[in-house]
């Protein structure tokens, strides 16, 4: 069960781009052991803020904390150090390096005496990486590619994961694999901060969500009251 203390806390975040303020003084919090969906159109500044998170976009002001500790400029290094990492929008995989030098790249925050273990692991979770890890990356499936990028975010034995856009650009079929996956590393203990379009499927497994707009958040309920309430469908239409 969630503690009461978050492992994620983020007060006033705000995220610039030049004279462009994408995210407008977010506050949020992820317990131990949630998934915590992050809601809203394109464009509304959900992807900048799991980015302003982890020093990938400008935070301009703001606290980041994880476990108490004030995270907000240490860098991804560190973070991932720390057992926060992110698997960024776009899968981003290294195309000329094959599957399995893929998955070392993202081991190398964990101890080395840990990390063939670890790439066992992840070969165990996703038997497709394990069937094609001399495989270059870009020569995979756009699915298999997302498992990828997932099981490499995965390498650092990470206790919080941020998690942009898993389904994008994804078959249907695929898609259900990809939140079950999800829902299958909760069970393992990952906590999850989720950025999805698929609100139906991401409202499903998620324990709370925070509806994003304008760069603001907007609302912020139980997954349930989101999923039978028009809140959504009203930020969508106004968007």
């Amino acid at each position: 069960m969630p503690s009461n203390e978050p492992l994620l806390s983020v007060r006033n975040l705000c995220v610039a781009y030049g004279a462009v303020e994408a995210v407008r003084g977010v506050d949020l919090e992820v317990q131990r052991g949630e998934i915590v969906a992050l809601l809203g159109a394109n464009g509304a500044g959900k992807s900048s803020t799991l980015n302003g998170i982890v020093g990938l976009a400008p935070a301009t002001s703001g606290e980041v904390r994880l476990r108490s500790e004030e995270i907000r400029g240490l860098g991804t290094e560190r973070l991932a150090r720390r057992r926060l990492t992110l698997c960024p929008e776009g899968r981003r995989v290294f195309a000329t390096l094959d599957v399995e030098e893929n998955l070392r790249l993202g081991g190398y925050a964990l101890d080395r005496k840990l990390r063939p273990q670890r790439l066992e692991q992840m070969y165990a979770l996703f038997p497709i990486l394990a069937e094609r890890r001399r495989q270059p990356a870009g020569t995979l499936s756009g699915g298999q590619q997302q498992m990828l990028a997932i099981a490499r975010a995965l390498m650092c034995d990470p206790e919080l994961l941020l998690l942009d856009e898993p389904s994008l650009g994804l078959a249907p079929q695929i898609v259900e694999q990809v939140f079950e996956l999800i829902a299958e590393l909760r069970r393992r203990g990952v906590t999850l901060l989720l950025v999805e379009q698929n609100v139906a499927m991401s409202l499903e497994i998620a324990d709370r969500g925070y509806v994003m707009a304008s760069g603001r958040i907007v609302a912020a309920a139980d997954a349930t009251t989101l999923r039978h309430s028009d809140l959504l469908a009203q930020t969508y239409l106004a968007h």
